[in-house]
């Protein structure tokens, strides 16, 4: 029955659980309304965003076994009641006028439940696309980049329309229910499962598809240099591309005199730079490899905060705002892909989850760097070349890994061929 299963189709499932909790990067439209009903600071309510972030990588490194034993469905569905529930109950919160209760709900809940449902379809997508890995993953993250744009004016409507509480009500039972759509159809294929396009193209020499570098446990994987390499490129990256998210208005309007409204209009457009190039650079690394992609990454960066701090121009400034925030979003797709690429599709989920911690920790040293720089210095000149310096690292470390990849190929086919003169 599961051969039968539609791959697409199973790609629009996993879109639908993304599009859901990728509603919670819309929580600044919450922000103000929340503070002037209720009496709490600006500072107060955002706790529950931070942490609601905090929690999304660090759940999704915890439950990555979780989803690998339990399989797409079953993930998903817990992922759909917890972040459901954790926006349904912020309503109450809201109505009963408790703060802790608040965080609890939109904080805690919605954060498990936000990290689980990141991963729990990821690792299906990738084993039904092993033909177009980029693509299908790309999709699905694209997905979780475009629910903010659907959820604020949808949020902001509903406040005006019916109050704070019931649109919490209201957005909780859609992410319920979408959420469960999706994980209604979603499972994995059968085991070595290949669409037909790609059994004639192998059958026939029309194309070459490169084999997995290993098929390796979550636990072998950590082991291993590449891992480590690859998490230290996503850290660096991530936390790039979220320090230039957190402060790209002010620091437009600082350094190049860009105007509030045009400033606005430039983080509009950061939201489109960051879903198309998770979809763009996505597609991209199916033609041209992941390795390659990630180098692009970091050259189009070093190049882009060399030229920040020295740039007058107001639409290069902001051009280059946007290429590193486009290269903040391909990370994010590639990375699956790049998983089943390095270590096979055998445990994808739970190392998933594990380089997703990457995740929670450029949400804090993003803003907190250039905050710290800007108070010190008043000025975003040193936070550019700082960031420079890291962009390099990391331009360094994808070198060592390419490096680490060839070395691992030859080893491995030394030692294939090792194996053929004994039986031999």
């Amino acid at each position: 029955m599961q051969a039968m299963k539609n791959r697409w189709l199973i790609a629009l499932s996993a879109i639908s659980i993304h599009l859901s909790i990728g509603g919670a990067y819309a929580y600044s439209v919450y922000t103000t309304p929340v503070s002037e009903q209720m009496g709490w600071t600006p500072t107060q309510v955002t706790i529950a965003f931070t942490i609601m972030m905090a929690l999304a990588g660090s759940s999704a490194a915890l439950f990555g076994k979780f989803v690998e034993r339990n399989g797409p469905r079953k993930s998903a569905i817990l992922a759909g009641v917890l972040f459901g529930l954790g926006q349904a109950c912020s309503g109450i919160a809201i109505a009963i006028d408790s703060l802790p209760f608040f965080l609890l709900s939109y904080g805690v809940a919605s954060g498990l439940g936000l990290g689980i449902g990141y991963i729990s379809p990821v690792s299906t997508l990738v084993k039904w696309f092993p033909d177009r890995r980029g693509l299908a993953t790309g999709l699905a993250v694209l997905g979780f980049g475009t629910g903010a744009l659907i959820t604020a004016p949808v949020a902001a409507n509903l406040m005006t329309a019916i109050g704070i509480s019931n649109t919490f009500y209201v957005l909780g039972a859609a992410y319920f229910v979408f959420i469960i759509l999706g994980a209604s159809y979603i499972a994995p294929p059968p085991e070595g499962w290949m669409p037909a396009s790609m059994k004639q193209n192998m059958a026939s020499g029309n194309k070459v598809y490169k084999k997995d570098l290993q098929q390796l446990t979550s636990k072998e994987a950590v082991k291993t240099k590449r891992f480590w390499l690859l998490w230290t490129m996503m850290l660096i990256n991530t936390t790039a591309g979220i320090m230039m998210i957190s402060v790209a208005s002010p620091m437009a309007q600082e350094v190049v005199g860009l105007s509030a409204v045009s400033a606005a209009t430039m983080v509009g457009l950061m939201g489109v730079f960051n879903g198309g190039g998770r979809l763009g650079w996505a597609t991209a690394s199916d033609y041209i490899g992941r390795p390659n992609v990630f180098m692009i990454f970091f050259l189009i960066q070093t190049v882009a905060f060399f030229m920040l701090p020295i740039t007058t121009n107001i639409i290069l400034f902001q051009l280059l705002i946007l290429l590193v925030v486009s290269c903040y979003g391909g990370g994010f797709s590639n990375l699956p892909a790049f998983i089943g690429d390095l270590f096979g599709t055998k445990q994808l989920g739970a190392i998933h989850g594990y380089l997703l911690t990457t995740w929670s920790l450029g949400g804090v040293f993003g803003p907190m760097i250039v905050s710290q720089i800007r108070a010190r210095t008043d000025s975003y000149t040193a936070v550019f070349y700082v960031f420079l310096a890291l962009i390099l690292l990391a331009l360094v470390v994808s070198i060592l890994m390419k490096l680490d990849i060839k070395k691992t190929e030859k080893d491995l086919k030394q030692q294939q061929l090792e194996e053929e003169a004994v039986n031999y």
